[in-house]
């Protein structure tokens, strides 16, 4: 069984509750036996992947894999071409270089339903929304790599694993994927 969760800002990406104020996984009414496939953030939002089959975790996580997944990052400020290809060769963050990846500017900017509670706004300082694409995932790598170009992530949300994407799956709403939306995921 495969199933694609939107995961909402605030959701912790396991079933126990934590201490924190954040809602874990068990209140949104997932099959038994079903596990997250890697993680997101309790500040990330986006798509999330339950599976009862211990073999995908490997097959869709491990950089050696290159299992794409694809990210939009609302940043502060507006990147230079220059801090886009830093990012798209990779950047160092906690002493790893992140690696290579897909980094643009995504135009149109996309119309992304508002968050609760919603970012920070300063009328100051502008905004944007990028695209990245990555084939390893690392603990708020995306955060990590836009900081280090200058541009702090401001909501940061999952769009796509492999082909499949998230579409119009709402916020804190799951289902279980078909033959052809799996093979989407799987490659």
């Amino acid at each position: 069984m495969l199933l694609a969760f939107h995961k909402p800002f605030g959701v912790l990406s396991q079933f126990t509750p934590d201490g924190s104020p954040n809602r874990p996984l068990a209140e949104f009414g997932f099959p038994p036996r079903v596990y997250p496939i890697g993680r997101l953030d309790a500040d990330s939002e986006g798509l999330l992947l339950l599976s009862d089959e211990a073999a995908l975790n490997d097959r869709l996580l491990h950089p050696r894999h290159a299992h794409e997944r694809e990210y939009w990052a609302q940043v502060e400020n507006i990147p230079t071409p220059d801090a886009l290809a830093r990012l798209a060769r990779g950047v160092v963050v906690q002493g790893h270089a992140t690696l290579p990846c897909r980094a643009r500017l995504l135009d149109p900017q996309p119309r992304v339903a508002p968050r609760d509670p919603p970012i920070r706004v300063r009328k100051s300082i502008p905004d944007c929304w990028l695209g990245l694409e990555l084939i390893e995932g690392k603990n708020r790598q995306v955060r990590r790599m836009t900081a280090a170009v200058g541009h702090p992530t401001l909501r940061l949300l999952r769009v796509r694993i492999g082909e499949f994407r998230l579409s119009d799956l709402a916020a804190g709403k799951w289902r279980e994927l078909g033959a052809a939306e799996r093979e989407l995921v799987l490659g």
